[in-house]
């Protein structure tokens, strides 16, 4: 048997794009299933009046305002009409608990929201006469406030601040917003009193339209960087050679100089002194340990000199395969330039459902059953029983459907990708590859994608846990627990980077030959495997020029940033506007780059696919571009260059051997 119970066939049969199917279609339905799970809460909060209360409001007796309400059993006051009280009032908007993030105050409907500061409780009384809005709890008539003995717990906390109703939520907020003072109260005091944190504001606040332009100098770089990377892919790949082996080199030559020179002094030292006294030296020890700790270190580094040497020398031709699939990655995005726009639409799909997340989350926070607070006296509603394992579900689906959304991002590319590279005759691609990729993942493959991000998603889950737990005993648990648990943080990371580029590669077999997720994730480890130092080479190498292409963006996007801040003179702190321009031009930069790494690691996959089941002879031509040609052609010329040598090493010994057998035939005759 095979992966995951697939039956193991005796030999892989590559068929680039010549037959399609579903794969892993039990995943899709699951997949299906979850979804209907996460629409099912969203349904449950709108129908059991969630999604009202928190965008209509609810006032403490369990009463949604705008809106006629029944009675809640054991809850005084509720029941009420309130269709034509819309607002929600809070008696002491202040009353802010930091740690719980609410506002613990009692809360009530009104019909409007106060439009001036209200002192004293005639005020209040006028108010309520002159508007119709009462703002004391609504058992206490309107015009008796001034003389009710229960004002004081009853009624709004004097003065009333000025307040305006928020646009959708309708709340009554206060429209000074010094009344949250003790909620941000580090912030408010770190801004009141730092004059150069007031500059840098203004100064950004000054340069917005400057920061806009260059944060779209980023972008247009990003894209340029994508295509031209190809021709200067080369340069940095032996930069970056040249520098590896340079810092190698003068590290260790270093490390000798300072040992050779602590030794010297070390010797005329201890001859010194034994000149002037017989005693022993109470410190030779300690001297000696510590040109015995340089000489180890000085050792160190020639060793990992000498193997970083070997190894540069062993994978110089795959460097060459790194730069040759740089070029093709190039002409990718020249054939098929929408792929430069993925980031904008994965972007989206990822903003949009994590909106649709947020708003649920809140909803859920407003659903369940009516409960009184025994402290406070307020109503609040909560999951109760099994209720309560649906905000866990809806946790649970923002990773997986993330996952799913990125991992919908990597199919779409490798089918691009694998398109382009199967085409023999480039003139013949489909008039959208992109859009063609998207309706194979669309029809057939949904499933695939969906297991590997469960895949993910099963190892992300107890990483994040473990990372909550950690951070809730930060400064309480022992230093040996504290390492236990990074230790387990570090792995699970490292097994998730692993398992994502797996999945990656996963997706384009499934592209390449319509098989399911374990088959495709099988072929593409051994083929992986097969070619270990390739793979080696591309993901250090081509991540590092990638890196350095990031640094290439963010300087020049710097560097326009400081000739545009500097000629406009009136922005004299500009330090903080090209933080954020920087920062922004590295996330643009990564985000476009990774599309770049994926088409490189998808183009590696086809190429060893390629050269493993074919040789160019006829019936069995190479898919490969030009550049892989040369390459490959390269690699041959090679390694018949040394086999010639060695056959030619082996010829002398031969032309000897055979003198010594015609030196013999005579005497054996004449015997």
């Amino acid at each position: 048997m095979g992966c995951c119970g697939s039956a193991e066939r005796p030999k892989r049969e590559w068929k680039p794009l010549e037959d399609r199917s579903c794969t892993d279609l039990p995943w899709f339905l699951l997949f299906t299933l979850f979804l209907v799970g996460m629409c099912g809460i969203c349904g449950f909060t709108i129908m059991t009046g969630g999604a009202a209360r928190l965008v209509f409001g609810y006032d403490s007796y369990g009463n949604t305002c705008g809106q006629r309400n029944e009675p809640i059993e054991g809850v005084r006051l509720s029941g009420l009409d309130h269709t034509d009280r819309k607002f929600v009032f809070f008696l002491d908007p202040c009353n802010i608990d930091i740690i719980q993030r609410k506002i613990k105050s009692m809360a009530l409907c009104v019909s409007q929201c106060p439009t001036e500061e209200l002192a004293t409780y005639h005020d209040l009384k006028r108010f309520a006469m002159i508007n119709g809005s009462e703002l004391c709890s609504y058992e206490l008539p309107g015009h008796k406030y001034p003389q009710l003995p229960e004002r004081f717990e009853k009624c709004p906390k004097l003065p009333v601040p000025e307040s305006k109703a928020l646009p959708v939520f309708n709340r009554c907020t206060p429209v000074d917003i010094s009344c949250y003072a003790k909620f941000a109260e580090a912030v408010v005091t770190f801004v009141s009193d730092n004059s150069m944190l007031n500059r840098l504001i203004a100064g950004v606040a000054a340069s917005k339209e400057i920061i806009v332009g260059l944060c779209l100098l980023a972008l247009v770089l990003s894209m340029i960087l994508m295509v031209i990377i190809r021709y200067i892919s080369a340069v940095l790949v032996w930069i970056l050679t040249a520098l590896v082996v340079l810092g190698s080199l003068g590290g260790t030559s270093v490390l000798w100089w300072l040992y050779i020179d602590y030794r010297m002094t070390m010797n005329e030292t201890m001859t010194k002194d034994l000149r002037e006294t017989e005693e022993p030296i109470d410190d030779m020890k300690t001297i000696k340990d510590h040109a015995q700790g340089l000489l180890i270190y000085a050792v160190s580094a020639t060793v990992f000199t000498g193997i970083l040497l070997l190894l540069m020398l062993f994978m110089r031709k795959r460097v060459a395969l790194t730069i040759a699939l740089f070029h093709v990655a190039g002409k990718v995005f020249i054939h098929l330039p929408l792929l430069a726009l993925q980031p904008f639409y994965t972007f989206l799909a990822l903003s949009l459902f994590w909106v649709y997340w947020i708003m649920v989350l809140l909803f859920l926070g407003t659903t369940g059953n009516p409960e009184k607070n025994e402290d406070t006296g307020l109503v609040e509603f909560r999951l109760t029983g099994a209720l309560q394992y649906m905000t866990w579900y809806h946790a649970v689906g923002l990773i997986w459907i993330s996952e799913f959304i990125l991992a919908c991002q990597q199919m779409t590319v490798a089918g691009a990708v694998v398109t382009y590279y199967f085409t023999r005759d480039k003139t013949k691609l489909p008039v959208t590859p992109i859009l063609s990729s998207v309706l194979r993942l669309v029809r057939y493959h949904l499933g695939t994608v969906a297991k590997g991000s469960f895949i993910i998603t099963l190892v992300k889950i107890p990483r994040l846990i473990l990372m909550y737990i950690h951070n809730q005993l930060k400064g309480k648990e022992n230093a040996c627990a504290r390492c236990m648990l990074k230790t387990c943080i570090c792995c699970l990371w490292c097994l998730e980077k692993c398992l994502n580029y797996l999945n990656q590669n996963a997706y384009a077999a499934t592209a390449i030959n319509s098989t399911n997720f374990c088959t495709s994730a099988r072929d593409a480890f051994m083929i992986l495997v097969e070619n270990a130092l390739r793979v080696a080479t591309i993901n250090t190498v081509g991540d590092f020029v990638l890196f350095l292409g990031k640094i290439l963006i963010v300087t020049c996007t710097a560097f326009a940033g400081v000739l545009a801040l500097n000629y406009q003179r009136d922005y004299t702190e500009w330090v903080l506007p090209l933080i954020i321009v920087c920062l922004f031009a590295f996330l643009v930069a990564h985000c476009f780059l990774s599309i770049f790494e994926i088409v490189v690691d998808v183009l590696f996959l086809c190429f060893a696919i390629d050269t493993k089941y074919n040789n160019g002879t006829p019936g069995r031509e190479f898919y490969m571009d030009k550049a892989l040609m040369e390459f490959v052609e390269n690699s041959r010329r090679s390694m018949a260059m040394e086999e010639r040598g060695r056959s030619k090493r082996a010829r002398p010994k031969e032309d000897v051997e055979l003198t010594e057998v015609k030196a013999m035939a005579p005497g054996t005759s004449s015997a």
